[in-house]
């Protein structure tokens, strides 16, 4: 099944590689991986946590253009380059959806494009 619409942040990659931001199919919204970029400059270099709360702030604006909100988002995907930053990344992550509770996974490890990069994160939304 198509999406049903195509969510752009206007991002230099999306065109490269052939994707969205975000994408809406029925009552679903997928939120592609998110980073603390933010017009190509990459936010609090170092700081795990200032990186997850601006990812979030990135997917919260992907998911107001779908008609979505965090409140809506059913399973999170977080990506981070070193394990000893799962706390730091956690206590964001709580801030946000502590009371929505959704799935979630978190893998480490991960090597980024850009080396300063230390997470990434993946939402998927319901909204009957």
């Amino acid at each position: 099944m198509a999406a049903d619409k195509l969510i752009s942040s206007g991002g230099p990659w999306e065109d490269v590689i052939g994707y969205s931001r975000a994408t809406v199919a029925g009552p679903n919204v997928h939120v592609s991986g998110s980073t603390a970029t933010v017009n190509g400059e990459l936010q609090h270099v170092g700081d795990a946590y200032g990186q997850t709360i601006v990812a979030l702030d990135v997917i919260a604006k992907a998911l107001a253009q779908a008609g979505h909100s965090v409140e809506d988002v059913v399973r999170t995907r977080l990506y981070l380059a070193n394990a000893a930053d799962m706390d730091a990344v956690g206590k964001a992550h709580g801030e946000i959806f502590g009371n929505i509770k959704p799935a979630a996974t978190m893998l480490a490890g991960i090597q980024f494009i850009n080396p300063d990069m230390l997470v990434e994160i993946e939402v998927d939304s319901y909204k009957p």
